[in-house]
């Protein structure tokens, strides 16, 4: 398994399920939509108002389901960080490139705000014909 072949895989993808914990340290999921870095980054936005946003200001260790038709997925553990400052930009700029809405989101919006994930650990699975299961740790 290599780099680009995540990276395609991602690309194919708007969609994720993000799992954070809460200060009380129970799991807790949400459907989140994606843009990726050509480094595996994932960058998505959220409301200051939501329960990940919490839960990422107090604990940036972060899981990710990616794809889930024909039993074929991609498992994406990583460090997430509010995009603020130089920088913020470039990655505002991936995910819009997938939402072209969020621009105006990002305007309009007030409590919105921009998060990447840099991963530290992912696994592809695919359980059809000859299925495989690969891993690869950054």
């Amino acid at each position: 398994m290599t780099k680009e072949f995540i990276l395609d895989f991602i690309k194919q993808h708007r969609l994720a399920i993000i799992s954070t914990v809460s200060k009380e340290n129970k799991p807790e999921a949400a459907l989140i939509g994606i843009g990726v870095s050509n480094d595996l980054e994932i960058v998505f936005d959220t409301v200051k108002t939501s329960r990940k946003y919490h839960n990422l200001l107090q604990n940036t260790s972060v899981a990710l389901v990616i794809g889930w038709d024909n039993e074929t997925t991609l498992q994406y553990e990583g460090v997430a960080a509010e995009l603020t400052g130089e920088g913020a930009e470039y990655y505002k700029e991936i995910y819009f490139e997938v939402y072209p809405d969020g621009r105006e989101r990002a305007k309009t919006w007030p409590d919105i705000v921009h998060f990447k994930i840099t991963p530290t650990w992912v696994r592809y699975s695919d359980f059809n014909e000859g299925g495989a299961v690969e891993e690869m740790v950054f």
